[in-house]
């Protein structure tokens, strides 16, 4: 009798390895493409940033931008437009490539400040004559020359006889100024070229007009024939190069008790005249014939101090309290 076999029949081996490999290879091509699509599946692969270099720089895709899409594409993105920045060395920068400098800080300003502190500072007067009156140095004024006889010299800035130097003349009223204009020394020149150099001495009273020199007869005939009268001039303040040096007088009358002084031969203008007293120097107020007053005799037979135009300042001591003697100093102003 034949036994009745239940299970399944079994293929042979040789059709079942042929039936198996098929099987497989569908199956590893399953795995395949599910490793090629996975990575490119929204959400499936974390977000990036990426730098995309366009035309030689790094352009930053944001990764926020709400695109599904990690990968920036270059060919989409926009293009910047190269810069090309100037090779300059630093040496050869000229002021004019920088950029405009910021305001200074109060930190620097300062720093500048303590910087021409330091430095030593000349006095404007010493350049510009700013203690003149209406004579001032650098000005070249107009006016007429007249002539007058000038005797021996002396006039109303009252120096004294002038010798044999007669080169001399009166300045106007006007710009004579209360004797600031005493011991100038002026350029005069005229139409016809002719110029000499003269002393004020004198004052010349109205009618003459601002800008008009009353000459000495001989100073006027250096320019003209004395019979020309009036003739039109330009002067201007000059400092002489040989002047000698500078003598103090006090006025006769003199005394412990009420003083006044002048300094004679300065080779500048004189602008202040002070006397030394108990409580310091003092500045004595300059009268039209041209004595420094000190009415109550504070600084009388003291060291004196005298200031030209230009600033410069002279002290000179040892002057004796002696009335209406002319007594050298061996000091000078400098030229200008």
């Amino acid at each position: 009798m034949r036994t009745t076999k239940h299970g399944a029949e079994q293929l042979p081996k040789q059709q079942r390895w042929a039936l198996g490999i098929p099987v497989v290879l569908l199956a590893a091509g399953v795995v395949v493409c599910l490793i090629a699509v996975l990575p490119t599946r929204g959400g499936a692969a974390p977000r990036r940033t990426a730098d995309v270099s366009v035309a030689g720089s790094k352009m930053r895709v944001p990764s926020g931008s709400g695109s599904t899409d990690a990968t920036a594409d270059a060919t989409t993105a926009p293009t910047p437009t190269p810069v090309t920045k100037p090779k300059s060395s630093p040496r050869t920068t000229t002021p004019s490539s920088r950029p405009p400098a910021a305001t200074p800080s109060p930190r620097v300003a300062s720093s500048t400040q303590r910087v021409a502190s330091k430095t030593p500072r000349t006095p404007a007067a010493a350049t510009s004559g700013s203690l003149a009156g209406r004579i001032k140095p650098g000005v070249r004024y107009r006016g007429v020359a007249t002539a007058y006889e000038a005797g021996d010299g002396n006039g109303a800035c009252l120096y004294g006889p002038s010798g044999g130097d007669l080169m001399i003349a009166a300045m106007n009223h006007t710009d004579y100024e209360s004797a600031k204009a005493c011991g100038a020394h002026v350029l005069v020149r005229a139409a016809n070229g002719a110029s000499i150099t003269v002393r004020i001495v004198n004052d010349c009273p109205l009618p003459c007009a601002p800008g008009q020199l009353d000459l000495s007869q001989q100073a006027f005939a250096k320019l003209a024939k004395l019979s020309v009268g009036r003739l039109a001039i330009t002067w201007s303040l000059v400092s002489p190069a040989a002047s000698g040096t500078i003598s103090i007088r006090y006025k006769d009358g003199s005394s412990q008790y009420w003083c006044g002084v002048q300094a004679i031969g300065h080779r500048n203008p004189l602008a202040v005249l002070e006397v030394q007293t108990a409580k310091g120097w003092r500045k004595l107020h300059r009268t039209d014939y041209n004595y420094f007053l000190s009415t109550d005799g504070s600084g009388c037979g003291k060291a004196i101090r005298i200031t030209d135009i230009y600033g410069e300042r002279l002290t000179i001591k040892g002057i004796a309290l002696k009335p209406d003697v002319a007594q050298r100093t061996g000091v000078q102003f400098a030229r200008h």
